[in-house]
């Protein structure tokens, strides 16, 4: 392979476009017979160990989709909010007419408003709120909570970029887990302990609020602040290792000696005795108010 393939190669990235060295398509075409480079899509050639390699995929996707094209769902999603997403599919969309469509490569034909495009390492993606809207009807609202925790996307940007998708495939599942996000989960077990508080009419009560102790705020799941109550929800992919374990441990102990109630609900008690959680914060709140009285 000659020098000057080489560096083709390397200025994009790993993708060689045919088209744009016309001096070395006969060089090109050969390296291709031979195997030494393979193509990618139409026009688009790579090394053959790159072939898999997500970010060369990522760079021929939006080169051959048109400079108009933008990452969408899954992909903008792990360059964002979703980094450890497992799910490597590469969606593009753009406002004009879609090239000819190939196998594995999804290209949506939508304008996306400017404000819900962003663009990082000369990556052009929808934002991270946008992005979270498209897969509601896919993930469920466990990427509205991923967007929420990432601090990267606000349930009102949702809200936003839900408007911008009239007549959407998906939209009425869109707009119930919105609606249903309304108190900020950051989790599916925070939705569900959400969805039945409400059920039960329970009012007073905020979610991720900030509570001070003697060396730091802590930000509670749950807070009754009148009768200084507070709610976790333990959900083990937020327990699951030796730190955050130790650190629960101190938390609840400062949280305690400030004067704070803390009750821990986990999945099981959640799904399988909702009466039961209900009633011990019911209890616990009665008592508090009995207390300062």
């Amino acid at each position: 392979m000659n020098a000057d393939i080489e560096e083709a190669i390397r200025a994009g990235g790993g993708v060689v476009r045919r088209r744009d060295h016309p001096q070395l398509i006969h060089q090109l075409d050969r390296l291709r017979g031979s195997g030494r480079l393979v193509s990618l899509l139409p026009g688009h050639l790579c090394r053959p160990e790159q072939e898999k390699d997500w970010n060369v995929r990522v760079l021929a996707g939006l080169s051959w989709a048109g400079p108009d094209a933008s990452l969408t769902r899954y992909a903008a999603a792990r360059l964002t909010f979703w980094p450890e997403c497992i799910n490597d599919q590469i969606s593009l969309v753009r406002p004009g007419g879609c090239p000819r469509p190939q196998k594995n490569w999804p290209v949506m034909r939508a304008r996306v408003p400017p404000e819900f495009l962003a663009r990082a390492g000369g990556v052009p993606k929808t934002c991270p709120a946008y992005t979270a809207v498209e897969l509601i009807p896919d993930v469920g609202g466990d990427v509205i909570d991923r967007a929420l925790r990432s601090r990267m996307a606000s349930l009102q940007e949702m809200w936003d970029a839900f408007a911008t998708m009239p007549q959407r495939a998906g939209n009425n599942e869109r707009r119930r887990l919105l609606q249903d996000s309304r108190d900020r989960p950051w989790s599916e077990l925070e939705r569900a302990g959400h969805r039945l508080f409400r059920k039960h009419h329970l009012t007073g009560w905020t979610t991720n609020s900030p509570v001070s102790t003697r060396t730091r705020s802590w930000s509670v799941d749950v807070l009754f602040r009148r009768q200084r109550v507070i709610v976790e929800f333990d959900g083990y992919d937020f327990h699951s290792d030796h730190d955050a374990f130790e650190l629960d441990r101190r938390r609840r102990n400062e949280l305690e000696l400030a004067g704070y109630l803390v009750l821990n609900f986990t999945w099981a008690h959640v799904r399988d005795d909702p009466a039961w959680v209900i009633g011990w914060i019911r209890l616990a709140l009665e008592a508090r108010r009995t207390q300062q009285h």
